[in-house]
This record gives structure tokens, sequence and C-alpha cells, in this order.
């Protein structure tokens, strides 16, 4: 159990490392909410399932479970919020300048 809970928490920092690397790369909070949504829910969701497998059958991965019931519900409506709160700050998204 050691090496798969090893896996799914190197899996899931991988993801979350992508994430990181989206916020600094993309240019608008579009993208970002976008690529980091996609990416942070992934990430969290396979390194909790490591902590899980590491954890054994106990008291803590029902905490766990719960974490990641939130999460899913959570990580949307934030997603939805940022890119809402930025279109009626009145930020447009980003458009390549053609010259």
């Amino acid at each position: 159990m050691e090496f798969v809970s090893i896996v799914f928490i190197l899996a899931g920092l991988f993801f979350l490392i992508v994430a990181a690397i989206g916020v600094i790369r993309l240019p608008d909070v579009f993208s970002r909410s976008h690529a980091v949504s996609l990416t942070d829910s992934l990430g969290a969701f396979l390194m909790l399932v490591g902590i899980a497998f590491h954890e054994g059958l106990s008291k803590n991965v029902l905490k766990i479970i719960a974490v990641l019931a939130l999460l899913y519900i959570q990580n949307p409506v934030i997603a939805h919020a940022t890119v809402r709160a930025a279109l009626r700050a009145g930020l447009k998204p980003w458009q390549r300048e053609t010259s």
C-alpha cells in the first residue's frame, strides 16, 4: 500500500505544479481560472486518495472523504464566482494582438 500511496501523491503533486505554472504563464484571469479549476481538482483528489491509502481504514479516511466531497462542491463554485466577478468588474478576455 505504501507504493500505491506514493504514486497517487506524486501524481497529485504533478497536477498541482502544472496548475501553479498555469497561473504564472497564462495571460488573464479567465484562462488562469480555467487551468486552476481543472488541475487543482484532479491534483487535490489524487493527493487525498494517496493520503487515504497511506492512512488505511481509520477515522481519518472519513475526514479525507469529507474534504474530497467539499472540494468537489466548492471548486466549481469558486471558479465560477471568480470569473463572474472579473466580468462584472469590466475585465475583458485576452485577445492576441494582430498587426
